[in-house]
């Protein structure tokens, strides 16, 4: 229970004091219009109450990511703690602040817009292709997913579903964002908090009862428990798996919705930064459940590996496991709660990765957004795409998922890079994001490197791949540096 207790104390620190720190480098001026205001369109520009702009922006981030992540992530046992812990104060906090808040200086520009601006035109190119890539592919994995519980939970068949997701979709990309994801969100979000909440307090009831014990951190602890560990290192793979409630660059493609809709930068801390510390919470308690509900980390790790003794055609895997916790430990609640949160908050993923994707190529080919013929123009391309991969190469997208992962640290890094290009040309110390972007470059390549083939990588010896991934990191660095160097020769 101290380790818990711990985790989310300094979270909670975190938001109060380093939260400021961020805001101050950034330079906050309450009094300084928003785009809500300067560029109000009725339709993505719209100002609209904190607390709605928040619980938008935590459902965005969030969904499943926190509590998918940190089930994996806890195989790893009580170190994940420490990833989640220190990644969401000093990495992803700071970087889902920085990049919502650059949106709002740049007119509510998307992250394609804002790399161009800090690192060149040539970045700019790639991370257009790069984004629309990533948020199509979220887009479609939060399609598929979703429609086929809803299948297995009422035996309507799984053609219908996707169609009905997929038209809902439709409608959230196409309408004002006040009319549809304003107005469900924040009662999804509630759910999600509320069955955290729920874990929460059934942890701290079970474990003053005596009937559960914590695992804590430790040096005694302080190993991995993964049952291929020799393969399945915490460097570069933890960093990799556990993302949301940590760092995610997919944040970065969402934070732009939210910074068209703020209605003062005073707001910025509690949303952006807020919002990453809410979700890191979230993984936390996530975590501390999974590491302790099958007695311990080997528990864990055993049922994961291993069919369920009462029907061997079921696999256990977090799904399985978040339904398991919320029916035993909440009851009939909990039940309820776990399929708003398995089958809704997916969806609530997948319908902004769709309408960033529009905004996206809004921004890129300067298309005004008022017109509902123009949001068609982009809409009717995106979803053609999408609905082929669904429909026609459902197979080969599920391999295809398992690049997103590593996509979405890489993401990560480009836009920590592009937050010190800032700072170093405000005059400010880069470290503050220099040092990170440094640190997900090392796990991007070295992962790439070492990876089995069915991941994504390359599957090279560890060693010469943590060394070959450490060399990268610091020639990406001396570009940046090099970059800065002639940007401010030129700005002389």
């Amino acid at each position: 229970m101290i380790t818990l207790a711990v985790s989310v104390t300094l979270l909670i620190l975190g938001y109060l004091v380093y939260g400021k720190v961020a805001e101050r480098y950034f330079g906050m001026e309450p009094e300084r219009p928003t785009p809500a205001f300067t560029k109000n369109d009725g339709i993505d520009y719209i100002p609209m109450k904190g607390w709605r702009v928040f619980m938008i922006q935590f459902l965005n981030i969030a969904g499943l990511g926190p509590i998918f992540g940190a089930i994996l992530g806890a195989m790893y046992g009580p170190v994940v703690y420490i990833w989640i812990v220190f990644g969401c104060i000093f990495m992803g906090a700071t970087h889902d602040y920085f990049g919502g808040m650059l949106s709002v200086r740049h007119g509510g520009a998307s992250l394609p817009e804002l790399v161009g601006t800090y690192l060149g035109k040539n970045m700019r190119m790639f991370l257009r292709v790069f984004t629309l890539f990533l948020l199509l592919f979220v887009g479609v994995a939060f399609v598929s997913g979703p429609a086929k519980l809803l299948y297995t939970m009422s035996g309507f068949n799984l053609t219908f579903w996707l169609g009905l997701i997929f038209l809902y979709y439709i409608l959230a990309t196409l309408l004002p964002i006040d009319k549809i994801i304003g107005s469900l969100y924040p009662f999804f979000g509630g759910a999600l908090i509320f069955m955290a909440l729920g874990v929460f307090i059934s942890i701290i009831i079970r474990w003053a009862g005596g009937s559960l014990t914590l695992m804590e951190l430790s040096p005694a602890t302080l190993m991995n428990f993964q049952h291929d560990s020799a393969t399945n290192t915490i460097f570069p793979f933890l960093f990799i798996v556990v993302s949301c409630g940590a760092i995610s660059g997919f944040h970065a493609t969402q934070s732009p919705l939210m910074a068209r809709c703020l209605r003062s930068e005073k707001q910025g801390r509690q949303i952006f930064y807020g919002a990453m510390i809410a979700e890191g919470i979230v993984a936390i308690i996530w975590a501390t459940a999974a590491m302790n509900y099958m007695g311990d980390v080997h528990g864990l790790n055993y049922a994961f590996t291993h069919p369920l003794a009462d029907n061997a055609a079921i696999k256990p895997d977090p799904a399985w496991l978040v339904n398991e916790i919320c029916r035993s430990w909440l009851g009939k609640t909990g039940a309820v709660i776990a399929v708003v949160g398995v089958v809704a908050c997916p969806i609530t993923s997948g319908d902004t990765a769709f309408r960033s994707a529009r905004l996206t190529i809004a921004d890129m080919f300067r298309l005004n957004q008022k017109k509902v013929s123009s949001r068609m123009i982009i809409i009717i391309p995106l979803f053609i795409i999408a609905f082929f991969l669904t429909f026609v190469m459902r197979d080969e997208f599920a391999r295809i998922w398992k690049f997103v992962g590593i996509s979405n640290q890489a993401l990560a890094a480009i836009t920590c890079w592009t937050i010190a290009m800032y700072l170093a040309m405000k005059g400010k110390n880069h470290l503050m994001m220099s040092l990170p972007a440094f640190f997900l470059t090392a796990v991007c390549i070295t992962y790439i490197l070492v990876a089995p083939h069915s991941g994504g990588g390359l599957a090279l010896p560890l060693r010469s791949s943590v060394i070959l991934g450490v060399t990268g990191a610091a020639l990406a660095f001396i570009v940046f540096l090099s970059a800065l160097k002639k940007k401010r020769e030129t700005n002389q």
